[in-house]
């Protein structure tokens, strides 16, 4: 099983975008430090170069180890700093967002086809040569995802059932009522609800 973490700047200026950076970095040293490896899985560029809109990483190690950390790193986090970009603008705080996306309860059965490639990257010694990445495909929707970021398949097919099963959720969500899924809200809306990490500086250290 793989559990996949978004952060996001949702619909923030770039200074949030920035955050993102900072905050997968923050993330990534800490998954470490747990003996837990991270893959990234997605990414979309913010506006300034060096920025992140948003990003999508699956967590590797032991399951129960790998919720624990996720959930402990879910929800709204508060980044405390002026501006880097507009040295004289008086708003210092920006707003991230973490969720946490699991896999679905039960098995997909013959529902979702799995075909295995070599994982796409730069020329050279870190290329992977066997075939890792996985593509999983939702045969009654046609939708379909590939995850490669890690060297190992089965990381990668649990990766790619996590985020298939979350774009279904999605595309579900997306006919309903609302109109909107819970990973699209969280993507789009602004961060709320109360703060469960702060960092301050433009070292981003956590307070």
């Amino acid at each position: 099983m793989a559990i996949l973490l978004q952060i996001s700047a949702n619909t923030g200026p770039a200074e949030c975008c920035l955050g993102v950076v900072k905050m997968l970095a923050h993330v990534e040293a800490a998954a470490a430090k747990a003996g837990l490896a991270l893959s990234l899985v997605e990414e979309v560029q913010g506006e300034r170069l060096g920025t992140l809109r948003s990003v999508l990483v699956a967590l590797e190690g032991e399951e129960g180890a790998c919720r624990r950390f996720a959930q402990r790193h879910a929800g709204t986090v508060l980044w405390t700093c002026p501006s880097p970009y507009r040295p004289a603008h008086a708003r210092k705080n920006w707003y991230l967002d973490v969720a946490m996306f699991e896999p679905p309860c039960e098995a997909f059965g013959n529902e979702v086809v799995i075909e295995t490639m070599r994982a796409s990257g730069p020329g050279g010694q870190h290329v992977n040569k066997t075939e890792t990445a996985v593509r999983a495909t939702h045969v009654a929707t046609g939708l379909s995802v590939k995850v490669g970021g890690s060297r190992s398949q089965s990381a990668n097919r649990a990766a790619a059932l996590a985020l298939l099963n979350a774009r279904l959720q999605a595309q579900a969500d997306a006919g309903q009522a609302r109109g909107k899924s819970e990973r699209r809200a969280r993507h789009l809306a602004r961060a709320g609800g109360s703060v469960v990490r702060h960092f301050t500086g433009p070292r981003f250290v956590e307070s």
